[in-house]
C-alpha cells in the first residue's frame, strides 16, 4: 500500500489534516467521539499504524485527547487550560492565570506513605487539599503534604484557610520561608481513575480517567520540602514539557 498520495504528503499527514479540518468545522464538538481506528482505516484505506501516527500528532498538538476504554475526543478550546513547563519557575508561577480554592484546610495527621516520601523521622505530616480553576472551570484536584518544620511557616496563612480562594501556590507560599531555595521538582506522570472525592471536586463521574502528576520538591541541600499529588481532567488541561540539553558543544 502506498504511504504517499499524488500530492506527496505522507498518508498520516493526510489523515491528520482531514481530521483537523473536521474538528475546526465543529463536527466533533460537544463531546462527540472521533471515529475509531478501524473506521478510519477503512475510510482512508490505510494501515492501523498510519492512523495511530495521525492521532499521535493531533494529541501532541493538543487538538484531541484519548481516554482509555472510551475513545478519542476533540479538545474543547473554550475553558481548556494549556500549561507549558520548562523550569522550576514555571511551576512556581502557575498562579498567574489560575485560581486556587481550598477544599480542606491544612491539618496535621498520620500518613505513612507521605511521611516516607517527605523523608521525615515521624509518620506525622501536614496536609492541605484544594482544586485549581481556569476561567471558573475546575481542572485539577491536588493534595499537598508538608513536613512539620515547613508547615509551621504557613499553617496560619489565610490563603490556606477553609474555603479560601486566591492566586497562590503552596510552593510559592512556602519558598520565602525556607533557608535554601527550591532546586528540583522530581515528577512522575500516570493515569488514574477519579475517586469519589476527586470526582466531586472536578465535576466528573467516579472512575473517570484522569492524568495523575506527582511532584516531590527539594531544596539545594536535597531536603524534601513538599510532596504533591494532582489529578487533572484531560478535557480541560493540556500539559507540555520542554527538555533542553544542559550544555551544547
Amino acid at each position: 500500500m502506498n504511504t504517499r498520495a499524488k500530492d506527496g504528503l505522507p498518508a498520516y499527514r493526510r489523515v491528520a489534516d482531514a481530521l483537523r479540518a473536521e474538528i475546526d468545522a465543529g463536527r466533533y464538538s460537544g463531546g462527540v467521539q472521533l471515529p475509531t481506528e478501524l473506521e478510519l482505516e477503512q475510510r482512508f484505506s490505510v494501515s492501523r499504524q498510519t492512523i495511530r501516527r495521525a492521532f499521535h500528532d493531533l494529541v501532541s498538538e493538543g487538538r484531541v485527547y484519548r481516554v482509555p476504554g472510551r475513545g478519542t475526543f476533540a479538545t474543547e478550546q473554550h475553558g481548556r487550560y494549556l500549561r507549558h513547563h520548562g523550569s522550576i519557575e514555571d511551576l512556581l508561577n502557575l498562579s498567574h492565570d489560575t485560581t486556587m480554592e481550598v477544599l480542606e484546610p491544612i491539618r496535621r495527621r498520620v500518613d505513612i506513605d507521605a511521611a516516607a516520601r517527605l523523608r521525615t523521622d515521624t509518620d506525622l505530616v501536614h496536609t492541605v487539599e484544594f482544586r485549581r480553576l481556569h476561567d471558573g472551570i475546575p481542572f485539577v484536584h491536588t493534595v499537598v503534604h508538608l513536613p512539620e518544620a515547613v508547615a509551621a511557616h504557613v499553617a496560619a496563612a489565610p490563603e490556606l484557610a477553609a474555603g479560601a480562594g486566591g492566586t497562590s501556590t503552596i510552593i510559592g507560599l512556602v519558598e520565602p520561608h525556607l533557608g535554601r531555595p527550591i532546586a528540583e521538582a522530581a515528577q512522575s506522570v500516570t493515569v488514574a481513575a477519579a475517586s469519589v472525592t476527586v470526582a466531586e471536586a472536578l465535576g466528573c463521574e467516579p472512575g473517570h480517567a484522569l492524568l495523575r502528576i506527582d511532584r516531590v520538591y527539594s531544596d539545594t541541600s536535597g531536603s524534601v520540602v513538599e510532596v504533591s499529588v494532582s489529578h487533572f481532567l484531560p478535557e480541560h488541561y493540556t500539559y507540555r514539557v520542554t527538555l533542553r540539553r544542559s550544555e551544547l558543544r
